[in-house]
């Protein structure tokens, strides 16, 4: 696809958070024309001021041949598609919608049917790889959908991923491998969380235990980028604890639906719902190392600033 082409083709996205705002600049930046879409004025400034379009409602985006939707959970998907103000039914026959949120595949299958029947195509499209990734334009995309999805989707998908794996010909597949990564992915989390508190409480130096477990067989990607929030004290939410609330709840009711007990997930589940009963649901999921502090008492290592306050 040339320069022209890809000016010609108007995208939209809708939800502009940390991933959502990473991909859509990452698509302005390989030259597409995008128009942004949440209900956030801040998060639609922001989209403009870096050279995007924006507006306020989903049924605005009727100009765009494809939209993708970056939003939170299922019940986001579903109202910013078939709501009120959604984009289904304003959008022209043909058109293209690439569906990168988390939801249960159960749901996924339903919404192809759904915007089939509009005479529409979807793409199931989860996405990984954190807001860094989007924003430079190297996500993992977990698609599965139509042929002619795909051949449609090339382009964009190619600009905003390293990795585009093509998993099966209807919605449902891409979801339920987005469910597998986010059952590792939580549970290394919760154990992350877990290993550091055990070491703390054992009166190992947190700055030690970071190097030698970084070079040692009991690493994971989830211990390397998360464990560094905890010892900076630092839990701005890159992605929240409830976000793994969801996640794996999708993960246990999933399990359910199988007939698969899922008891490791279970545990991990636990230890997010307890994080976010405790009031630490909107903080980074590292956060959930909160939980141990509070039925252990040991010592958090505390943020730069916290420090120079307190002294």
């Amino acid at each position: 696809m040339s320069q022209h082409d890809k000016q010609s083709l108007q995208v939209g996205l809708i939800g502009l958070g940390a991933m959502g705002m990473g991909t859509a600049t990452a698509l302005l930046k390989q030259g597409f024309n995008v128009t942004g879409c949440d209900i956030s004025v801040g998060a639609r400034d922001a989209f403009v001021a870096a050279g995007g379009q924006s507006v306020a409602t989903p049924a605005e985006l009727a100009h765009c041949q494809i939209v993708l939707v970056v939003v939170v959970n299922g019940v986001q998907v579903e109202q910013v598609l078939f709501g009120e103000q959604g984009v289904v039914s304003h959008l022209a026959p043909g058109s293209l919608i690439i569906q990168c949120a988390t939801v249960a595949p159960s749901q996924a299958k339903q919404l192809g049917e759904r915007v089939v029947a509009q005479g529409l195509m979807l793409l199931d499209a989860p996405i990984s790889g954190g807001a860094a990734k989007a924003k430079s334009g190297e996500l993992s995309v977990m698609a599965s959908g139509a042929t002619e999805a795909f051949i449609y989707a090339e382009a964009v998908l190619n600009a905003m991923a390293a990795k585009v794996y093509r998993l099966g010909d209807a919605p449902g597949v891409g979801s339920s491998m987005k469910l597998v990564n986010q059952l590792l992915a939580g549970v290394h989390i919760a154990t992350a969380a877990e290993a550091m508190a055990l070491g703390i409480r054992m009166g190992l130096d947190p700055e030690v235990i970071y190097d030698v477990i970084t070079h040692s067989a009991g690493n994971s990607w989830m211990f390397e980028n998360r464990v560094p929030h905890i010892l900076s004290g630092d839990y701005t939410p890159l992605s929240a604890v409830d976000i793994f609330v969801k996640d794996l709840n999708i993960v246990h009711q999933t399990g359910r639906e199988l007939a698969l007990a899922t008891p490791v997930a279970s545990s991990a589940l636990q230890q997010f719902t307890a994080a976010s009963g405790a009031g630490f649901g909107r903080e980074d999921d590292s956060a959930v190392i909160k939980v141990y502090q509070r039925l252990s008492g040991i010592a958090l290592p505390e943020a730069a600033n916290d420090a120079q306050g307190a002294e």
